[in-house]
């Protein structure tokens, strides 16, 4: 199986799969790394791991969202690319790009989902003062960290953590929960009934 990963920053996340390619925890092929940012560190860290396609797409180059994902779609398919993963990848993706993939979307988000959905997941938990957060990699769909779930881990919150703290922790989880979840889509183990992913 071909994949690609979409990233927008840092491409931590990125750092991880690679490693979980290169380790056989992930058996498929990372064919394409692709960035709405032409800056984005990921790109940097796709070429060091010599990913076949590293590339950048503008948004302010096409005049829709439609537009732009089906430029993406485009090249995706172009490189045979089977599924699609989201690693930090600010943009919200159109009807468009999810029926292009449907249910071979994956997404990683920074809590226990249906609770803290949204961009600034981490600090609104944290400030809620809940005990217990966490990380949700889950399939993509039309509506905001929404598709079904492949799989959460659970950060508990210390009473003398700091924010700082907590987004550390969240982000260690996410960089052994993402991979355990793609090679569970990659072996055929991610089976969605109705809102239930069965193994």
């Amino acid at each position: 199986m071909n994949f690609a990963v979409l990233a927008s920053g840092n491409g931590t996340n990125l750092q991880a799969i690679i490693k979980a390619i290169k380790g056989k925890q992930i058996k498929a092929t990372l064919r394409v790394v692709l960035s709405d940012k032409p800056n984005a560190f990921a790109l940097d860290r796709a070429r060091k791991a010599g990913v076949p396609v590293v590339t950048h797409l503008l948004p302010k180059n096409f005049s829709t969202r439609e537009l732009f994902d089906q430029a993406v779609v485009d090249l995706l398919k172009k490189e045979a690319v089977d599924f699609v993963v989201l690693a930090g990848y600010m943009r919200i993706l159109s009807p468009l790009f999810i029926e292009a993939y449907r249910d071979k979307i994956l997404n990683i988000h920074p809590a226990l989902l249906p609770a803290f959905k949204g961009a600034n997941a981490i600090k609104e938990a944290f400030h809620y003062g809940v005990k217990v957060t966490g990380v949700t990699a889950h399939l993509v769909d039309e509506n905001i960290d929404n598709g079904p779930i492949i799989a959460q881990a659970a950060v508990e919150i210390r009473p003398n953590d700091t924010l700082d703290m907590v987004t550390e922790r969240i982000h260690e989880t996410e960089h052994t929960l993402y991979p355990y979840a793609i090679s569970l889509f990659v072996r055929g183990k991610v089976k969605v009934v109705g809102r239930r992913v069965m193994g």
